[in-house]
């Protein structure tokens, strides 16, 4: 039964049994409805208007246009869906790829339905899920990427310390709890630190707060 609450999910997956196989585990929790599969970005790209999820589960993997650069193109057409890439590998490139572009986490195939629907709620409600595997690699990676950029930004304290619970995966309402203000405080926030960072996003945000060692 379709509530308020239900957290509509869509699914970009080639291979048809991991597509069906995802679409029965999300139709068959209570709170989760899987409002469209397809085969390709662009498949979905031409027919997930029909009904917009709040949650796109993308495989990194496939025919024609690739889930790392379909990430962007999904963003900028739908900003306020996120995307949480799907693989079976945890390679390095690809995660930075999609990071930078969009996504706001990142699974292996291999992760248990209960650790799936999780990362769902976790992606629906502004966290950044990823698997203990992939969040090794994001740290590596930005180990990797050399001294920081020189930022000129006029970020608050309140801001940086608002970026850096949004790098450690914290939704909108528990930086408020944390913060001991309101949500639509932290929206506030968000909207601020975006201007001043010239960006469009939170992964974006946190990336070039990173890399510029705003935070750490």
């Amino acid at each position: 039964m379709q509530t308020d609450e239900t957290i509509r999910v869509a699914i970009v997956e080639d291979d048809r049994s991991t597509r069906e196989g995802l679409s029965l585990i999300i139709n068959g929790t209570p709170g989760y409805r899987c409002v469209g599969t397809f085969r390709s970005v662009e498949e979905a790209l031409r027919l997930i208007g029909l009904e917009v999820p709040d949650v796109l589960l993308l495989d990194i993997h496939l025919p024609g246009m690739s889930g790392s650069e379909g990430v962007a193109l999904f963003k900028e057409r739908y900003p306020a869906m996120q995307i949480l890439m799907l693989t079976i590998y945890d390679e390095e490139e690809k995660v930075f790829e999609s990071i930078c572009n969009g996504a706001c986490g990142y699974l292996l195939k291999k992760t248990p339905p209960a650790g799936l629907l999780e990362a769902i709620k976790q992606a629906h409600h502004g966290g950044s899920p990823m698997t203990p595997e992939i969040a090794r690699k994001v740290v590596t990676l930005f180990q990797k990427t050399g001294p920081p950029e020189k930022l000129e930004h006029d970020l608050t304290p309140q801001e940086i310390r608002l970026l850096q619970f949004l790098a450690e995966g914290y939704s909108y309402q528990a930086i408020a709890d944390k913060l001991h203000i309101s949500i639509n405080t932290v929206r506030d926030y968000i909207r601020s630190i975006y201007e001043k960072l010239h960006v469009h996003s939170k992964s974006e945000a946190v990336s070039k707060a990173l890399r510029s060692r705003i935070i750490r």
